[in-house]
């Protein structure tokens, strides 16, 4: 090498390390990161390496998230401060401060998650000023943990729904959150933002909250992986709630692995590895692969049939009088508890607006027609008219669920079984109209992560491939035993290895 281009090489080195430890790392590289095929585990590793800066990875997913508003992921892009703390971050890493689980990696807040100073809207008109003053426990967690808050991410109203079909959010006419995939499509609900900008790259990491679904359907269709924990493994202050029977936080990602890293920061305990597949049983339940669409159909079979191989042994199982009881509990327990649960959130928060006025002025027609007829007063469509929401919530709450919970645990024993395993949505994510908001639809799509969320159990999601015809993605869910989060997060490590990632939207 010539000696000039040597002193040349050496003078841009310098001030590539000058312009790090001034805070001006996000300026310079972002260009050769490939953001589409990185992890959160891996961005961490590199970040305490040295090959890498936050001030470089937050940029890089500030320029991949402006260069999608269609998708309307977005709700807060939080720049100058993700850029001020990846700076930050990257000072205190360069004077020797010891590495974090996710330090300096950038991650989307869900609306309904407190984060200081920014809106908390719960994805509805009326909390639209509704600014936090503290940040919800599981945010602080990953704060602690080293990660960037950069923004806010678009959900279903109030989380009331599964498809993310809000017009609260529009882009040039289009409504709606959009998949990342395909535009024409929904990104699925409630957490729909975090699924669809996880699927475009704009972050390597969100977090999202699930009642029935809402984590681990949009991370389906966007081609993601989803952690529901076993209820009560994460707090639930700062959340704006729809049941405290069933709501949860958890994690979304780009991979089992980044779940894992995220759920370390939030709960405390110790690293997760691999679990070898030769001797895991995994239960197959009729009900859960009903339904299937031709691609989510080849997709799943081709999955099982690589699970096989592996050693993993599939069992059939019997769960009589599921449908029974998941009918019986699933519907009335939420609409019985948002009324008192979000009211005394709007309380005791200070959002100066209440429950009355959020159902007032609603954005979904859909959802304001569910809270003004259902959840409001109490009542339930019964045939003749309507009925009395009370006796039927008691009944679902004090008889029902424990029945279905002792369902699930006889079940898991019977058969010896670590998880059962089914098709996360029985479909690939449908095009995004005014159609999506359909009682039939609604209920196809939340068939296969319904009732696990009645009982509280953990369920995970992964990607197990894309449709032949659509091209979308289709996700693969475990529904493990209540408390065995850690157990199913290292099965489904194993399982990602054997199935591969997706390939990044085209």
């Amino acid at each position: 090498m010539p000696v000039s281009h040597s002193i040349k090489h050496v003078v841009q080195v310098s001030i590539f390390l000058l312009l790090c430890s001034v805070g001006g790392a996000e300026v310079t590289q972002t260009n050769h990161l490939d953001i589409d095929t990185l992890t959160a585990s891996q961005a961490a590793q590199r970040i305490c390496a040295g090959t890498l800066t936050s001030g470089q990875l937050v940029t890089a997913y500030l320029e991949r998230a402006r260069s999608r508003p269609e998708l309307n992921a977005i709700e807060v892009l939080d720049e100058a401060q993700a850029l001020k703390a990846a700076r930050e971050f990257d000072r205190r890493h360069l004077s020797g401060q010891p590495c974090q689980p996710l330090g300096g990696v950038p991650v989307l807040i869900k609306a309904n998650i407190q984060v200081k100073g920014l809106p908390t809207t719960d994805g509805t008109p009326a909390l639209r000023n509704f600014i936090a003053t503290q940040d919800a426990p599981v945010v602080e967690r990953l704060r602690a943990g080293g990660a960037i808050v950069m923004g806010i991410t678009t959900m279903h109203e109030t989380a009331y729904g599964v498809t993310g079909y809000n017009p609260m959010y529009s882009y040039k006419g289009e409504v709606g959150v959009r998949n990342a995939y395909d535009a024409t499509r929904i990104a699925g609900g409630s957490s729909s933002g975090s699924g669809a900008a996880l699927g475009a790259r704009m972050a390597p990491a969100a977090l999202g909250t699930d009642t029935g679904g809402s984590i681990r359907i949009p991370s389906a269709f966007n081609g993601c992986a989803g952690l529901r924990p076993t209820v009560g493994r994460y707090p639930t202050e700062g959340i704006a709630p729809l049941s405290h029977t069933r709501d949860t936080a958890g994690p979304m990602a780009q991979s089992v692995f980044d779940l894992a890293l995220l759920d370390q920061a939030i709960v405390g305990e110790t690293a997760i590895t691999p679990l070898s597949l030769k001797g895991i049983r995994l239960g197959i339940v009729p009900e859960f692969m009903a339904n299937q669409d031709d691609d989510t159909l080849a997709v799943t079979r081709a999955a099982l049939d690589k699970l096989r191989a592996a050693g993993v042994t599939l069992v059939d199982v019997e769960m009589p009088r599921l449908k029974e009881l998941d009918d019986a509990t699933e519907f009335p327990i939420v609409t019985y508890e948002v009324r008192d649960g979000l009211g005394a959130y709007l309380r005791r928060y200070h959002t100066g607006v209440t429950l009355g006025e959020v159902a007032a002025h609603m954005a979904s027609p859909d959802v304001m027609k569910m809270y003004q007829e259902q959840v409001v007063p109490r009542r339930v469509p019964a045939a003749g008219g309507d009925s009395d929401l009370n006796p039927i919530y008691e009944h679902a709450i004090s008889v029902a669920r424990p029945a279905m919970q002792k369902l699930y645990r006889d079940t898991f024993a019977k058969y010896h079984l670590d998880a059962f395993v089914f098709p996360t949505v029985p479909r690939v994510a449908p095009e995004a109209n005014s159609h999506v908001t359909d009682a039939e639809l609604f209920q196809s799509i939340i068939q296969n992560t319904g009732p696990g969320s009645v009982v509280g159990v953990p369920g995970l999601t992964l990607p197990s491939g894309l449709g032949e015809k659509s091209g979308l993605p289709v996700g693969l869910e475990l529904d493990g035993p209540e408390g065995s989060d850690t157990h199913l997060l290292a099965i489904g490590m194993s399982i990602e290895g054997l199935l591969g990632r997706l390939s990044p939207p085209k």
